[in-house]
């Protein structure tokens, strides 16, 4: 197996769209407060790194589509800043997004199979500097390989955006990019204050330690360890179609692929951990609550609006019940973020900001040891196959060294109907065990 490729960086530019956003049009700054949404959300850079085989579109070409594309996501290309009130705010500036542009010495297939893979991955994205005054809230980093082929990584402040509208940012990228002009563009919807209005008078929940999984009394139902990272393990399981829809047979009843997913995913990890029966293990999953908000927020919302929904059961009782059960308990679980739930949620966080007190953010230090509890994301819906920048869907998804043990999240195949690949981290002296039962389902 051959050493990983050497790559060099070839530009670094800060560009902007040549006109300003339609929401500035006099060129002033126009301050934007971050939502209730917006303050939960990790302060962190979240990578996404993408390859594509040859042949590609040129570097100007994709450069001149992200900007044509972040001219529509004016929030992309502003900064953090704070208002008159102190208040933390985006400073819709269009100071533009960091885009870098790189070579490496290998053909992409041979760089993605050799030894040093991971390491080679984190060369691939920018590393942002979220305490950095005027840090580009949006950095994309343009690799090319000797054979022709592409990777495209990118990071995105969170506190910006969700996974949901990074996914819609992309595709409309692709689709710029992809027919040389802006015609084809979407108008996202992007009044972020209409997404989080308090009510009058304010009417949160008592119980609002349930936002943030913690007890009766306002205490973390966990102290997570922190271990060196290079004891965790990050790593891939490719479930194919038929794999899935076996799981739904045995379900027995209608569930989607994310949630027959889950309650095996979460069977098999509870297993390989050993957990004791008798201790309660729980999974944090993260909720897309535009539909759910009355009124509901447009599908195109570009933000943040997602909650999390904490299930909860004993080791025993996961590893022995059936996967209906299981399921129900998902099922559940995720429809307790309803409504009521959202708006309690605007109203907390509105009492919260009148006496000066921080949301808690759901971000996790790298080497966070989650055992027995797990946190799990869903790209399933996300458009991946319509990642199409001209030339051909993408090739693969290439995670990013995410050492947080117990954290996974599901992303369909870059190939269409193919299955589902679980990206997850565990401790090391767990990953093989999990390989070898993973595709054992349970009677």
């Amino acid at each position: 197996m051959s050493m990983a490729a050497a790559l060099k960086i070839t530009r670094r530019r800060v560009l902007s769209p040549s006109s300003p956003p339609a929401c500035v049009p006099d060129g002033s700054i126009r301050t934007v407060p971050l939502t209730a949404f917006d303050r939960a959300s990790p302060d962190s850079f979240i990578p996404c790194v993408l390859a594509w085989n040859a042949p590609t579109p040129d570097n100007a070409a994709l450069i001149d589509g992200l900007l044509a594309t972040v001219a529509r996501y004016p929030h992309l290309a502003a900064r953090m800043g704070a208002d008159e009130r102190g208040r933390r705010c985006l400073l819709l500036d269009n100071a533009g997004v960091l885009v870098i542009e790189a070579a490496a010495d290998a053909d992409l297939a041979d760089a993605l199979a050799s030894q040093g893979v991971s390491a080679h991955v984190n060369e691939l994205y920018p590393k942002a500097d979220k305490e950095c005054p005027d840090e580009p809230l949006f950095q994309v980093q343009l690799t090319r390989y000797r054979c022709g082929g592409l990777v495209i990584g990118a990071v995105c402040q969170h506190q910006v955006a969700d996974g949901a509208s990074t996914s819609s940012f992309n595709t409309a990228w692709a689709a710029a990019v992809r027919t040389g002009g802006t015609s084809v563009l979407p108008s996202p919807f992007t009044n972020r204050a209409a997404t989080a209005v308090p009510r009058n008078p304010l009417a949160p929940a008592s119980d609002h330690h349930k936002f943030w999984g913690e007890d009766v009394e306002g205490r973390s139902t966990r102290r997570y360890d922190l271990i060196p990272t290079n004891k965790i393990q990050s790593f891939a399981v490719h479930f194919p179609e038929e794999f899935v829809a076996g799981l739904k047979a045995r379900v027995g009843a209608r569930c989607s692929t994310f949630q027959c997913l889950l309650a095996h995913a979460w069977k098999k990890v509870t297993e390989v951990r050993g957990v004791p029966l008798d201790e309660v293990t729980q999974v944090r999953v993260a909720v897309n609550c535009r539909s759910r908000a009355s009124p509901p927020v447009p599908a195109d919302f570009f933000g943040n609006m997602v909650l999390w929904a904490f299930l909860r059961m004993h080791a025993g009782d996961l590893v022995s019940l059936s996967y209906a059960t299981v399921v129900g308990a998902i099922r559940d679980a995720v429809a307790r973020v309803d409504a009521e739930h959202i708006q309690s949620f605007v109203d907390f966080a509105k009492v919260a900001e009148r006496v000066g007190e921080k949301l808690p953010s759901m971000g996790l230090a790298m080497g966070t040891v989650l055992c027995p509890d797990m946190e799990v994301d869903s790209w399933l819906g996300f458009r991946l196959h319509d990642l199409d920048f001209g030339c051909g869907p993408v090739g693969a998804f290439l995670p990013p060294d995410l050492p947080i043990e117990g954290l996974m999240f599901f992303v369909p195949s870059t190939v269409p109907n193919s299955g589902v690949k679980l990206f997850l981290a565990l401790d090391r002296e767990h990953v093989e065990a999990f390989k070898q039962i993973c595709y054992t389902m349970d009677d």
